[in-house]
């Protein structure tokens, strides 16, 4: 079918021009890669006697715990994600030293240049850390952990660090445990007498030769895909009671 030369021009005519855009827009830069900073030199030397007295303070510590709960510390012999509240680090090495004694535990610590001395600290307290944060290189962090219990290792978290709420259960420790396929030790302390200083965790100093009660719940691999964060911070509330009226640390 022929068109004519009048219908063709009136074709055109009636065309809409779409404007096209001035510019493309540019592409989202690439993401800049997470920096590990680590202690070197004096820096590491100067940390020694802290780390050694801290040693010689949490010796003196008197662990009481239920025969169940001595049963799951010392004879979960598979990769096990050990979990405790912040403000209980500080007797996290001595339990591990105790009750963990042929197992390497891995703790995650931040890639800052506050976290190069915690990791120099945990070092010389017999721990071994794994860099990384819950932000910024929190994937390569959680992967590194994963692959630490795929190795035989046991990994120590604490779900409401490292800035908190204080007894708030983040999802890190739970993502790691599922995609491990490892089995979840929540680890709870009750203090006779302690200070407490004023951070925002509230972190508890056990005086020496005091005596802290241990609780554990297992939760076992096949358990952990069940569970939601909710019901694991409730039950890590329930193994780790507050003293009533705390000592201020001074």
């Amino acid at each position: 079918m022929e068109v004519s030369l009048g219908a063709r021009r009136g074709l055109r005519d009636n065309r809409v021009a779409v404007p096209l855009p001035k510019e493309y827009p540019s592409p989202a830069p690439p993401p800049s890669p997470v920096v590990i900073h680590h202690l070197a030199g004096w820096r590491r030397r100067v940390l020694r006697p802290p780390a050694l007295l801290v040693r010689a303070w949490t010796s003196t510590l008197r662990f009481e715990l239920s025969p169940a709960a001595r049963h799951d510390l010392n004879c979960c012999t598979v990769p096990t994600v050990f979990v405790l509240w912040h403000n209980r680090l500080v007797v996290a090495a001595e339990l591990f030293r105790r009750f963990r004694r042929t197992r390497e535990v891995h703790a995650l610590v931040s890639a800052s240049r506050d976290g190069a001395w915690s990791e120099a600290f945990l070092q010389l307290a017999g721990l071994h850390a794994v860099r990384g944060s819950s932000s910024r290189g929190g994937r390569e962090a959680a992967r590194a952990l994963v692959a630490v219990l795929q190795s035989g290792q046991d990994v120590g978290l604490t779900p409401d660090g490292p800035r908190g709420p204080a007894y708030g259960f983040k999802e890190g420790a739970l993502i790691v445990a599922r995609r491990a396929h490892a089995p979840m030790l929540l680890v709870g302390a009750a203090f006779d007498s302690a200070c407490r200083l004023p951070s925002w965790d509230g972190l508890y100093l056990p005086q020496p030769f005091s005596r802290i009660r241990l609780e554990c719940k297992l939760v076992p691999a096949a358990e952990v895909a069940e569970r939601t964060a909710g019901e694991l911070e409730q039950m890590l509330r329930t193994l780790s009671p507050d003293i009533p009226d705390p000592t201020p640390a001074i």
